[in-house]
């Protein structure tokens, strides 16, 4: 049958690499398909050092670059397409995308998920310069400078917790009056001297030359805007934005089973409700 594989993984961050590299190491013909560019997430950190194994200023896209030369090394295929279309049910599963029809008998979704971003002016130009989405990942680089985290909930709290481990100061930024996180990881919050709230506000603007140098914030009550500013020695800060996540994983509604956040479910072994339909990575409760 034309275009038939064995493995089908959608999807090439560090989840789909591995299962590309497994794959082909176990001599199955096996196809990678990318929508936007190879490594999600990762290839936006300018260095990774918590990853077992790498290098001295390893950052994500040479991280990554390894893992690429893996796969092609193991013999997996690899292409870009956007996936539009499945059908899963059966043994041989189709999928359809806009260059093309793909045929397997076995799926990997591996499509990750994405941080919800602020959407303000500035946020993306300084996405991995001073502005992150992962506190265990970057804590490390805040050392003795001061950190805002924007946010309320379970994750913004716990991650402005950790990074008192490392920052000066950490400030939450909330949109309402009152955190939406549990009492109990309030309650740490609110003891954790390091820690101060800035309340019923929001990030307009990120500004800066380079690297983050000020931020504007809305009081969402009053209107009124207020420009936050480095402290002059430091000549930066560091900006976490913990407002949730979003699995990409649209496509698979009403199809695969997911949790009310969209999140794929799966046993142990990564199975999904349909046979021979498997998830890893971020996308995946």
């Amino acid at each position: 049958m034309e275009n038939l594989y064995d493995v089908v993984i959608i999807g090439s961050g560090p989840a789909g690499l591995s299962a590309a590299l497994y794959a082909g190491r176990a001599k199955l013909k096996t196809l990678l398909i990318e929508k936007e560019r190879t490594g999600g997430q990762i290839v936006t950190t300018d260095e990774v050092a918590n990853y077992p194994g790498s290098i001295r200023n390893a950052t994500g896209p040479s991280l990554i670059a390894r893992m690429v030369e893996q796969v092609e090394e193991f013999g997996a295929e690899r292409i870009s397409d956007t996936i539009t279309e499945v059908e899963l049910e059966g043994k041989i599963k189709v999928l359809k995308g806009e260059k093309g029809e793909y045929k397997a008998k076995t799926v990997i979704v591996a499509t990750g998920a994405k941080p919800r971003q602020l959407n303000c002016p500035g946020e993306k130009e300084f996405i991995g310069k001073w502005v992150s989405y992962c506190a265990t990942c970057d804590a490390d680089f805040f050392t003795d400078f001061d950190v805002y985290v924007i946010g309320g909930g379970d994750s913004a709290v716990e991650e402005a917790i950790y990074l008192t481990k490392f920052a000066r100061k950490v400030t939450i930024i909330h949109r309402r009056d009152q955190l939406r996180a549990a009492k109990s990881i309030q309650e740490k919050a609110f003891k954790n001297e390091k820690i101060d709230f800035i309340w019923n506000s929001e990030v307009k603007e990120i500004k800066g030359d380079g690297i983050v140098e000020s931020m504007v914030i809305r009081n969402r009550i009053t209107g009124e805007e207020t420009e936050i500013h480095a402290n002059e020695e430091d000549g930066t800060f560091g900006i976490f934005v913990f407002i949730g996540y979003m699995p990409q994983t649209d496509l698979f509604k009403g199809i695969l089973d997911m949790d009310e956040r969209g999140y794929l479910i799966t046993d142990e072994d990564m199975r999904t409700n349909i046979e021979g339909v498997f998830a890893a990575g971020d996308c995946r409760k």
